[in-house]
């Protein structure tokens, strides 16, 4: 049973970058956390890129000016692990890349991506069922799962057409 959710469609889920750091600035208010001009100017860049950004690619931004923040590749790093451990931005380990979270409100969640060889864009499909028996599945060998990323490599429907 796959979730209601517009997440299937294969576009970038943040559509508008500003909109997106003012929900996580919320978002940071109401849990208590502080979101630094670094880690806001990280978190616009992967936002506004619309596809998974590496972090030397991000580092290079921050470098050239691209908003506001230290060019230091640990300051850049730090950041992502903010925004990871909040769960503003998912880490794609295939293509070691990351990607703004569409749902920043939400809590910690496991998803899938679908992930386009020819393109480079990554879809976060929303599918509570998938997630759901990846868990028994490992829980029935004994594993006890504490995250999960399921990273689907092919062609999306534009580069397959």
């Amino acid at each position: 049973m796959t979730d209601a959710h517009a997440c299937t469609a294969p576009h970038h889920h943040v559509e508008d970058a500003a909109d997106f750091i003012a929900v996580v600035e919320r978002v940071c208010r109401e849990r208590g956390l502080r979101l630094t001009p670094i880690r806001a100017n990280v978190l616009r860049l992967i936002a506004e890129a619309g596809k998974p950004v590496k972090a030397y690619e991000l580092l290079e931004w921050v470098r050239e000016g691209k908003g506001v923040g230290a060019d230091a590749p640990p300051t850049v790093y730090r950041a992502l692990d903010f925004l990871m451990a909040n769960g503003f931005v998912h880490k794609l380990a295939s293509v070691n890349s990351f990607i703004a979270c569409h749902h920043p409100s939400s809590s910690q969640h496991s998803v899938p991506f679908l992930i386009c060889n020819r393109c480079h864009s990554a879809v976060e499909l929303e599918d509570s069922e998938i997630v759901r028996l990846l868990d028994i599945r490992a829980r029935a060998l004994g594993f006890k799962p504490q995250a999960q990323t399921l990273e689907v490599h092919g062609l999306c429907a534009s580069c397959a057409g």
